[in-house]
């Protein structure tokens, strides 16, 4: 009987390693890090200003948020980061524009995260304000058992 297998990072097995940083930042200054531990396991309860994440789910979640949120030249020292989304604000709410949007979308992802597929993309006005779109990005990456999903709001 065939069965499709996952692979897990290795990363992902050592829970004292940190991938990346959680998007929105603590509020807590970086002199309240508390730590303990048990055994050789190292235990994070409050991390200060950054808050690590340990598993590549949550990674790449946030590297999402934070490429399609930054505008290109943001970063000084890497000016061509970020998606830009921002160049849609003030456009007129149509389902031109939307598609516009859309293949923005697919395109940037396509090209800066090649191993994202995307599960659904879809643009969607607010209906409670007619001067706002969400963007609502499901995806996975293939091979493995991760999946999520994330919304931007203009």
């Amino acid at each position: 009987m065939a069965f499709n297998a996952q692979t897990i990072n290795p990363i992902n097995l050592n829970p004292n390693i940190g991938i990346g940083i959680n998007i929105p930042f603590n509020n807590a200054g970086p002199g309240n890090a508390l730590f303990y531990t048990t055994g050789s396991t190292v235990t994070v309860v409050n991390n200060g200003v950054f808050t690590l994440n340990y598993n590549t789910r949550d990674a790449i979640k946030n590297n999402l948020i934070n490429y399609f949120l930054t505008n290109p030249g943001e970063l000084p020292l890497n000016p061509n980061f970020g998606a830009g989304l921002r160049i849609f604000l003030f456009d007129q709410n149509s389902d031109l524009n939307n598609d516009i949007i859309k293949s923005f979308v697919e395109a940037k992802l396509a090209q800066v995260f090649p191993m994202i597929q995307i599960a659904s993309l879809d643009i969607l006005t607010n209906p409670l304000e007619d001067n706002s779109i969400i963007i609502s990005l499901n995806y996975y990456v293939p091979g493995t058992n991760i999946q999520g999903t994330v919304s931007f709001q203009f």
